[in-house]
């Protein structure tokens, strides 16, 4: 298999995530919701599994090819919205802040990629990168897995549950990462500057 594919595969992954974390709102039984909870988990996992084998294959199995870097990131843009924005429709949560959560995964990804843009390389600190968020949307996915779901309601008057509480982590998260990114790019162009008079 080559490293595009399994790239591409990556976002596959998302999707089947995204597709089964909205219909966690559309059970009627128990153990129906549970089980896509856990499917939700495990597609998140394997996303992750093939957004890091991509890479592997890539150098270490000799096949980097002339468009991967194309394929290293283009999934990657795809893959956090349809997650975030299924998890958005999913029990417990709002369609808008789901898109909201999305909105700022691809925000700080952007925030990474000025850094190489402006010369001064790509910047990865948190404390909400990619690794982060897909680790705390699994760790919901388990959790509303696991508990009943009347111990899943944060606010009952917003219809918030575990699943909303978390993407308005990752929103806030977010935001502090976006904003620690810009600040070490400005800190890393201000050292360039000096360095060259």
């Amino acid at each position: 298999m080559t490293p595009n594919a399994i790239s591409v595969a990556s976002v596959f992954f998302a999707v089947v995530a995204g597709i089964c974390l909205a219909a966690t709102n559309q059970c009627e039984t128990s153990w129906a919701r549970r089980s896509l909870w856990l499917l939700s988990a495990a597609m998140i996992q394997l996303r992750l599994v093939a957004n890091l084998m991509d890479g592997m294959v890539a150098i270490e199995g000799g096949k980097k090819s002339a468009v991967g870097d194309l394929y290293n990131e283009v999934p990657d843009r795809l893959s956090d919205p349809a997650i975030l924005v299924g998890a958005g429709f999913a029990w417990g949560s709002s369609p808008t802040i789901g898109l909201s959560a999305a909105l700022v995964a691809v925000f700080v990804a952007y925030v990474r990629a000025i850094g190489a843009s402006v010369g001064v390389g790509q910047v990865f600190i948190g404390p909400f990168a990619k690794q982060q968020r897909m680790a705390l949307m699994t760790l919901v996915c388990i959790i509303s897995a696991i508990l009943p779901l009347p111990w899943q309601a944060v606010s009952e008057s917003a219809g918030i549950g575990v699943c909303g509480a978390a993407l308005l982590l990752l929103i806030f998260g977010g935001l502090i990462t976006a904003c620690r990114r810009l600040q070490k790019i400005a800190e890393l162009m201000r050292e360039r500057e000096k360095a060259g008079t």
